[in-house]
């Protein structure tokens, strides 16, 4: 019950924040005439520090108050702030109403780390490749929604489909509190109290650095490819521009499936599909295509780029819980989210000025170089976090107190 609402509330919170994201160009085009890449990229740039600065905020105030009593505040605030951005008369207006509805929503985030302290480690592979499809499949209906309310009703009613997935969120959390009896102390905040070392934290920080060089090449795409795919096709319906942007969460349904199937079959095949390096060099030749100019070529890719993120993105995120622990989920996730954004931001901030000064097929180009940057780092960083993990795991194993580690849901 309790992991089944934690992942529908993902699933709303995802769908919620996707309905706009590659649309955000034509938003502003519509709504307050200004057709300025550079603009488009630096309002998703904002939004990422928004997440960036509220979450190791919410993250600290979790250790006290339990994280579904907090979201209960923090998701009816961001429904309001959103609803409130429809009237905003100016520019500056919506932002500021539109930023703070991004910083109150990314308390929502919370819940990732919430769920896997309720699974066991030997468990984590799974929940987090269905989580992972789950974001990609909010991603496919957030667009398609998008797409279609932009088509039908206009632009600006997209924000009433985004305020819908926060009162959701609330309300979920609401009966989940009722019905579980959830206290509003952190039941893990005495775990909480153990102070980790520079050494226990340095291996998470490879994987951020890792994390943020990945996620710079992989949003570095995302603001204009609606936009790079009516150039391209001549096609103007934002429709089908939605779902060609979904593609890559089409194909994570279909790469779960495939992986649990061979996790079924002994293993060895599971090994071989999630092969980091394997699927880095994929999702850069996925990126050389799309930036093809052809239609065809472009679907292609966006395929080939759907199956290696959801390979890397599941890696990379059964990693970094191998090298924590989980009284100190929160925190590391933080850590790592911070740094997730920062490459997000540079990437939106990047991604306007590249098409602005070279057109919208030059960021496919820098996204695959990204990932070539990352094969390296992976062999130079990850490599050594494998032989780090399994020291640092059992020294704060030993440090910890049963309480925490071995907790679990009513």
């Amino acid at each position: 019950m309790m992991r089944g609402a934690i992942i529908l509330m993902t699933a709303f919170a995802v769908i919620s924040d996707a309905v706009l994201i590659p649309f955000y160009p034509q938003f502003f085009a519509s709504r307050y005439q200004l057709t300025s890449p550079v603009h488009a990229g630096a309002y998703v740039a904002a939004i990422s520090i928004a997440v960036m600065l509220t979450l190791p905020l919410w993250a600290r105030i979790a250790k006290r108050l339990d994280a579904m009593h907090l979201l209960v505040y923090t998701q009816c605030a961001a429904g309001v702030f959103s609803v409130l951005s429809y009237w905003a008369p100016t520019v500056p207006a919506f932002w500021l109403l539109s930023l703070a509805m991004f910083m109150c929503k990314s308390s929502y985030l919370l819940m990732y780390p919430y769920l896997m302290r309720l699974e066991e480690k030997a468990a984590h592979a799974n929940t987090i490749g269905l989580l992972s499809v789950v974001v990609h499949f909010g991603a496919i209906l957030g667009a398609v929604v998008g797409g279609f309310v932009m088509q039908t009703w206009g632009a600006d009613k997209c924000i009433f489909a985004m305020a819908a997935g926060d009162f959701v969120q609330m309300f979920v959390c609401l009966h989940l509190i009722r019905s579980h009896g959830i206290a509003r102390r952190c039941r893990f905040a005495p775990a909480e109290r153990v102070r980790l070392g520079f050494a226990h934290r340095l291996p998470i920080l490879r994987l951020a650095l890792l994390m943020l060089v990945f996620d710079f090449s992989v949003y570095l795409i995302r603001p204009f490819m609606s936009s790079y795919w009516q150039a391209i096709s001549g096609s103007s319906s934002e429709l089908l521009s939605g779902l060609v942007f979904a593609i890559p969460g089409m194909v994570a349904i279909v790469a779960l499936r495939i992986n649990r199937h061979g996790a079924r079959t002994g293993g060895q095949p599971k090994r071989k599909l999630d092969h980091t390096l394997g699927n880095l060099l994929l999702g850069a030749a996925g990126l050389l295509l799309q930036g093809s100019g052809d239609p065809l070529w472009t679907v292609i890719g966006r395929c080939l780029f759907g199956w290696a993120l959801f390979q890397i993105v599941v890696k990379l995120d059964v990693t970094m819980f191998r090298l924590s622990t989980p009284a100190s989920y929160a925190a590391d996730y933080s850590v790592i989210n911070f740094f997730q954004n920062l490459g997000v931001l540079l990437a939106s901030f990047a991604a306007g000025a590249v098409v602005e000064s070279y057109g919208l097929r030059t960021p496919f180009f820098i996204a695959a170089a990204g990932l070539l940057l990352t094969v390296l780092l992976n062999t130079l960083l990850l490599d050594v976090d494998r032989a780090d993990a399994t020291q640092s795991h059992d020294e704060l194993a030993d440090a910890l107190p049963e309480t925490g580690v071995t907790a679990r849901a009513n």
